[in-house]
């Protein structure tokens, strides 16, 4: 009886310590959030989301720029790394042993690990100085080399828990492979593969350091991919070190939309990934 209690005892002392760890592990994120909400929220109005950034000095305006800036430089990440991502993870799960499969998924984790400002020097090295001008494009191939990782791997772990006997049934019915693979396996982990992508997506939506390198920033609307544009993170990045009060609440504003975005993403990817994983 006395070993039952003290049993008890233990796990109840356990229980509480990791309670209260877990708590003080979460409470600077609350406490960021909170001040980010706190100060962001003020900023937020019509004209914040619609008004262009008004000159040095005056109060007022927006960063409708730098929304659709972003809107943009992640749209390119997402068109052209996103089949590059997922494919290269079919690759990896239907060919799990070969020596090329070895070697791109120990490159891809050298890539994941990769720091963000190494991936701008490297796209003002590749795209900024071969094009001869900054851009919203180069901006994009460089945010989208660093969600490239992400998306491989999460592609691969999806189809690996695909059961073999829904291809073996596609293959007895005479379907090619390549069918198989575009109409059963892809489609089976379609959920899976998403919230990968989601995920992707809001690992890179606040990146500043790629940017500085490549797409540089725009105090005017700018939708030519060719030329500098701007983007949420360069907002925050060049208002909160400048010297006016007006430019700090025009950052804390961008900060409270950048964090809600992300937030949303992060949500949306986890739902997915646990909606699939209960199919299987």
């Amino acid at each position: 009886m006395k070993k039952l209690r003290g049993r008890i005892f233990l796990d109840r002392v356990f229980f509480f310590t990791i309670v209260a760890l877990s708590t003080i592990t979460i409470a600077p994120l609350f406490l960021i959030l909170f001040h980010i909400i706190k100060n962001g929220i003020s900023a937020i109005n019509w004209d914040f989301f619609f008004s262009l950034p008004k000159p040095t000095g005056e109060e007022g305006g927006g960063i409708a720029n730098a929304i659709v800036g972003s809107a943009i430089i992640v749209g390119i990440a997402t068109l052209l790394l996103v089949p590059l991502g997922v494919f290269t993870g079919v690759y990896l799960s239907e060919n799990r042993e070969t020596k090329l499969s070895n070697v791109v998924r120990t490159l891809t984790e050298i890539l994941q690990s990769t720091p963000s400002i190494v991936m701008g020097i490297i796209g003002y090295i590749w795209l900024v100085r071969t094009m001869g001008t900054f851009s919203a494009l180069a901006g994009g191939i460089a945010l989208g080399i660093m969600m490239l990782p992400i998306i491989v791997r999460t592609t691969e772990e999806v189809l690996n828990l695909i059961p073999e006997d829904m291809k073996e049934a596609s293959y007895a019915l005479g379907v090619p492979y390549h069918r198989t693979i575009l109409k059963v396996v892809l489609p089976a982990g379609f959920n899976g593969i998403t919230s990968g992508i989601l995920l992707g997506i809001s690992r890179i939506a606040g990146e500043t350091a790629p940017l500085l390198f490549t797409s540089f920033g725009n105090q005017f609307m700018n939708l030519n991919i060719l030329k500098p544009m701007s983007a949420i993170p360069l907002v925050i990045f060049v208002y909160s070190s400048s010297p006016y009060p007006d430019w700090w609440r025009m950052a804390w504003g961008a900060s409270f939309i950048l964090v809600i975005f992300v937030l949303i993403l992060n949500i949306l990817g986890r739902l997915l990934g646990t909606r699939w994983k209960t199919r299987f």
